[in-house]
């Protein structure tokens, strides 16, 4: 069982009932090819007042048309989807609709499409067989703008992918681009300790890790979590264990 991100899970779930009580819903679009599966997507999220369910999608292209008419806060997206992929569709819409959050939805066994969703633009993912409550949580994450990844989890599916043999590896940022500080919060969360554990690590405070990592996304050209800590397999700060895969 997966589980989002812990620290921005608190603070969004907080935001978004305040968006709730405000009278502003979080507006949530689904894409699946499987009536079923939207159907229950449907059920877990609608009851909530926090979000309004405005749309369900068959396939990716349904999905970028329903998204630019409907203007979704979030997009839950299934990766494999016929016409368009999920992938395909999700990297459209970051292009066209920057303000629509994709949240993207797999099974484990398809590792590669996850990290492929990621670098296109999704803002998190989730395996198909987290619990109704984790759901909940991670719209609300995404929602904020964080990204809502199970930080092991992460890092696994990424040690089995990006780090692969043969992989061509950008160019490592300069050690002039970042303070050793930004290095070593950069460092820890791509071993996947969340805010909290990475303060304990270092001895300083949460909200000075959350400035350290603000900074470390704008030097390295990343939009969340999960992009920097892609960053951090391709350029080698992270090297992935042999006992990972």
């Amino acid at each position: 069982m997966s589980e989002v991100t812990g620290n921005a899970m608190g603070d969004s779930m907080g935001d978004a009932m305040g968006d709730a009580m405000g009278g502003r819903t979080i507006r949530v679009l689904i894409a699946d090819d499987q009536p079923l599966v939207r159907r229950g997507l449907a059920l877990i999220l609608g009851p909530d007042p926090a979000f309004e369910v405005v749309g369900e999608a068959g396939d990716g292209a349904e999905a970028v048309t329903l998204a630019h008419r409907l203007r979704p806060d979030v997009v839950v997206m299934d990766i494999r989807m016929p016409v368009l992929d999920g992938v395909a569709a999700t990297g459209q819409l970051a292009r066209e609709l920057p303000g629509c959050r994709v949240l993207a939805l797999s099974t484990f066994d398809m590792d590669e499409y996850v990290v492929a969703a990621l670098r296109a633009g999704a803002y998190g993912f989730l395996p198909k067989d987290i619990s109704p409550e984790e759901l909940v949580a991670a719209v609300r994450v995404v929602h904020t703008g964080e990204a809502a990844v199970a930080p092991r989890l992460l890092t696994r599916l990424i040690s089995t992918y990006v780090r692969a043999p043969h992989r061509p590896k950008p160019p490592v940022v300069s050690a002039g681009e970042l303070t050793p500080r930004e290095l070593e919060v950069w460092r820890l969360m791509a071993t996947g300790l969340d805010n909290a554990e990475i303060a304990g690590a270092m001895d300083i405070s949460v909200s000075t890790v959350k400035n350290h990592i603000t900074s470390v996304f704008g030097k390295l050209g990343a939009r969340d979590r999960a992009q920097a800590v892609i960053a951090a397999y391709e350029t080698g700060l992270v090297e992935v264990s042999s006992g990972q895969g």
